[in-house]
This record gives C-alpha cells, structure tokens and sequence, in this order.
C-alpha cells in the first residue's frame, strides 16, 4: 500500500489541506476494504474519490515492428515503475543507455558566471 500527501507547499492545495493518495494492487473486489487502514490514518477526510485501473504490458516485440509502447501506471505514487520504463524505452529506442549523472564541475562553473 502507498500513501502520499501534498499541500499547499507544493501549490496543490489551499492552506490548511491537503491532497492525499492511498493506493494498492487490488487483491479482492473489494478495493476500499482494501484501502480503509491507509485512509484511517489520514484522520478526517473531506472528500473521498476511489477508481480502479487495469494495468496493461505490452505483448508486442519491439525488435520486429520498431513499437515502444509503455506499461500502465502501477500503484506506486511516487512513480518509480514509471521512470523506469520510460528509461528502458529510451535504451530500446535509441540503442544508448541514459545518463542522468550530472557533471558538478560544469554545474557549478554555469553558477560561478
């Protein structure tokens, strides 16, 4: 289960609320059951919203039809899996693995001028 809160420091929200997110991999067909311990730690909740999604993987072959196609969200809510795919596509699609290491020196030469 993933619980994740924002406020009005991240400009999502007015002062004094919050936005929360509970969320799971649905194991019954009872999902708010599922979630009710998350969102009993959240204390009073204003407005409550419950969706499900399927979550769909590609079956195609990439290498036969040049085809990147990505996963669905999973239930994480910090988007991990996501990032992750999208990096893998990178590498499929371009052959090169990303580099997201930063070069301090360059960095902090660009904050010197």
């Amino acid at each position: 289960m993933y619980l994740f809160c924002c406020s009005y420091s991240h400009n999502v929200a007015p002062k004094g609320k919050y936005i929360a997110f509970v969320s799971t991999e649905a194991e019954t067909d009872q999902p708010e059951i599922e979630l009710k311990p998350g969102i009993e730690l959240l204390g009073p909740v204003e407005e409550t919203f419950f969706d499900i999604y399927d979550i769909y993987e590609p079956i195609n072959k990439h290498e036969e039809n040049n085809c990147c196609i990505s996963t669905s969200y999973d239930a994480s809510t910090h988007f991990e899996s996501t990032v992750q795919d999208v990096i893998n596509m990178y590498t499929r699609i371009t052959g090169k693995v990303l580099d997201l290491s930063v070069d301090l020196s360059a960095a902090s030469a660009a904050v010197e001028e």
